[in-house]
């Protein structure tokens, strides 16, 4: 605001008919170039065929939440490059959340894996970890 930057907004607490309004906004008005939404608020149905970043600052603990936020703007019709940035500060816990995420995918990645000497490898850390 206090550069002048034309921008949308909505979270978990915007109504339906401002939430389209502001998609409509940023989808058609090429002065409107930021739009700014809370993980949580995305929902179904959010296409931003018009962006180009894709920045999170605040990321949550399932990797699939901001995955789908990254997705919305690989949508039907889109028809550039989509650059997407996680921007997190070294020991917050944001950093101790992408931590987390990546023992998540690992430990996934893992389970999913056909090798039976993984069940072997399982330290009793790792199982209390699972079902923590």
């Amino acid at each position: 605001q206090e550069e002048g930057i034309a921008y949308e907004y909505f979270d978990g607490s915007t109504g339906i008919n401002d939430r389209q309004k502001s998609i409509d906004n940023f989808q058609n008005n090429d002065q409107c170039r930021v739009f700014l939404i809370s993980l949580k608020a995305g929902g179904v149905g959010l296409n931003l065929t018009a962006a180009d970043y894709v920045y999170i600052v605040d990321p949550w603990w399932n990797p699939a939440v901001e995955q789908q936020a990254i997705d919305r703007t690989h949508r039907i019709g889109q028809t550039k490059n989509i650059f997407a940035y996680r921007m997190i500060c070294i020991d917050t816990i944001e950093d101790k959340i992408l931590q987390l995420q990546e023992r998540k995918r690992k430990l996934a990645s893992e389970l999913i894996s056909d090798d039976a000497h993984f069940v072997k490898s399982l330290t009793k850390a790792d199982v209390e970890y699972l079902f923590s």
